[in-house]
């Protein structure tokens, strides 16, 4: 074997092993995967251990490793991209993907421009490919900030959308580039032949293949096997076929087989799902140590101050402007609104297909343009995944994003009246119910509703139980909790569980059993006792959560430790006060001679707004 061919294959070897253990740092520290990727980029490139560089793979071999390479990881997206989760999504995510993606597209073009002095078509392909901020950077600060699932939904489709439209926009874009075009009527008419050719083709390999899953005998044995290939097969045809009839319709293409399939009742899903992003995971490692190839440090540097003004307008302008205007009116609080404003970071999409194009930008004899591209890109991509991605979860506690998550099965009426009371004090709540009529009573409501048997482990999991700190199980059904209860507490093991109990004589078994039981019963005689012997007290009760409140929690201020009720008296906000303090095993109305200790448990009373500013000092985290 020639000296060189072996170099190329221990090369390629290499570059496998770095995808992989960039898969396996991101999962350790549960950070991007692209920081590792980019890191390790640099350090093979030019700029760093020189063992690639621009002519390793020769520009057209290139050109078309990262070719398909996109073409896996763009197909790879959009069949994630679920109508069915569009149409459940709240206005404010739509509002994202449309008025925000054209607000992004059109301001970061304007600045480019303006910033870097390039010209309006190149400036558009840099602002349609930052559009895309991408799931494969949002879904690992997803995993480590656990914020409200009207967020993360928010985010996520956010992601997986603009993945695929900024990904088709940018070819139209990049192709009046290099056919010189730029009268509006041509450019219309570029993009409805680009889009038209990737539709058709796209939607063809998709039936095909959709035939073949559905009723071509793949051999029982390697059924999944065969069906996964075929999958990644269709994808790679779909690209080439399109790319031949018209360059760069390739991408179009992929996106559309990929949507297509995603959301068809394909059989073997699962598996197929789990091979593609292996698939993915592979393919990525060379796009990435692509781009580290292309790049050269002076090319960022000649960037400048512009660069920098880019940087800034996409971080602190441009996308808290477009998330503030598109989440006008809607469910979300201000913290909220402003973590999504803070935390955009863009990654897969933009660097792929950067590196794709600005290879075959240099290919027409392009470079400078190939630089700008690259360069402004990388630049956006590794500003935002190490500040925004890597300090995502010191935002959220800044702003005080990251609720308490509570698990409800059952959506019936209790179900949802206790889902509205918790989340009226700001807790993340989920809903698991298998009826599709009260999912839908639920859904009109408000209510983040899961669909599934609360019964069934898997469906526990996917809604979150292994991030929650409350398990409630609330159907009529007394098995059914019980069964819930104890596979919350066998697989999960939250704070606490707590089951509903329909009928009274099961409440002893229950709490036998270790279950901490409220009999639906018994509370409501309890509650008409008290309308009869304490009208106030009950009067006030039906308030909480509205005008008055009442919350337990943790001592854990240092300034509090060896202060006296007495003493904290008149520091607490007016009308609140500390009803109970529980130390270990024991539970008292404090005196105003007790004194406070960290770890106390105090419970307390009083209006909302004040109850909430004095939770805030006994526990400033």
């Amino acid at each position: 074997m020639a000296a060189g061919a072996a170099q190329l294959i221990a090369l390629v070897a290499a570059i496998i092993g770095v995808g992989v253990t960039a898969q396996v740092l991101s999962d350790r520290f549960r950070l991007p995967s692209i920081i590792f990727l980019i890191t390790a980029g640099v350090l093979l490139g030019p700029e760093g251990l020189g063992l690639i560089t621009r002519e390793t793979f020769g520009l057209t071999g290139l050109s078309t490793i990262v070719g398909l390479s996109v073409a896996i990881i763009v197909f790879e997206g959009a069949f994630h991209l679920r109508i069915d989760k569009l149409r459940e999504a709240p206005a404010a995510t739509l509002r994202l993907v449309t008025i925000g993606a054209v607000i992004a597209f059109v301001a970061t073009t304007v600045v480019v421009r303006f910033a870097l002095g390039v010209d309006w078509l190149v400036s558009g392909l840099i602002g349609a490919l930052l559009v895309a901020t991408g799931p494969t950077v949002i879904a690992p600060i997803l995993e480590v900030v656990p914020v409200r699932d009207r967020v993360a939904t928010a985010l996520d489709t956010e992601g997986i959308v603009n993945d695929v439209t900024a990904a088709i926009l940018a070819v139209v874009i990049f192709e009046a580039i290099v056919t010189e075009t730029t009268a509006p009527a041509a450019l219309v008419t570029l993009f409805a032949e680009r889009l038209g050719i990737g539709v058709v083709v796209g939607a063809l390999v998709a039936g095909v293949v959709y035939y073949a899953l559905r009723y071509v005998d793949l051999s029982p044995g390697n059924a999944p096997q065969n069906a996964r290939l075929l999958v990644l097969a269709g994808a790679l045809v779909a690209y080439g076929g399109a790319n031949y009839v018209a360059t760069e319709a390739g991408i179009a293409a992929v996106a559309v087989a990929g949507m297509l399939l995603g959301n068809a009742d394909v059989p073997y899903e699962a598996e197929i799902t789990d091979f593609k992003g292996d698939i993915t995971l592979l393919v990525l490692s060379f796009v990435f140590i692509a781009l580290a190839a292309l790049l050269q440090f002076e090319n960022l540097i000649a960037l400048g101050v512009g660069g920098v003004v880019v940087v800034v307008a996409v971080m602190l302008v441009i996308r808290p402007a477009l998330v503030m205007l598109s989440t006008v009116g809607d469910r979300f609080e201000r913290n909220e609104r402003l973590f999504m404003s803070l935390v955009g970071p863009r990654g897969i999409i933009p660097a792929s297909v950067a590196t794709l194009f600005a290879v075959e930008l240099a290919n027409e004899g392009m470079q400078p343009a190939a630089d700008v591209l690259v360069g402004t890109v990388f630049l956006v991509i590794l500003a935002t995944v190490v500040l925004e991605g890597g300090f995502a979860r010191q935002i959220a506690e800044r702003l005080d994003v990251i609720p308490m998550r509570v698990i409800i099965i059952g959506g019936g009426k209790v179900g949802r009246a206790l889902a509205e009371r918790l989340e009226d004090r700001g807790e993340n709540v989920v809903v698991i119910e298998n009826d599709e009529e009260v999912v839908q009573i639920a859904r009109n409501e408000g209510h983040t509703v899961h669909i599934g048997d609360g019964t069934d482990t898997d469906v526990l999991r996917s809604a979150g139980a292994e991030n929650a700190r409350i398990v409630v199980a609330a159907t009529g059904d007394d098995d059914a909790n019980l069964l819930v209860a104890q596979l919350a507490e066998s697989k999960f093991a939250p704070e606490t569980i707590l089951a509903r109990a329909n009928n009274p004589d099961n409440v002893e078994a229950f709490e036998e059993l270790g279950v901490t039981t409220v009999s639906s019963v018994l509370a409501t005689a309890q509650a008409i006792d008290n309308y009869i012997e304490r009208p106030a007290l009950a009067n006030w009760m039906g308030e909480i959560g509205r005008s008055g409140d009442v919350q337990e929690i943790e001592v854990t201020s240092e300034e509090m430790a060896g202060v006296t009720v007495r003493e904290i008296g008149p520091e607490l906000p007016g009308g609140s006060l500390i009803a109970l303090v529980a130390r270990g095993d024991d539970t008292q109305v404090p005196d105003a001679d007790f004194t406070l200790q960290v770890g106390d448990r105090i419970t307390l009373i009083g209006d909302r707004e004040g109850v909430r500013t004095a939770m805030r000092q006994f526990d400033p985290e």
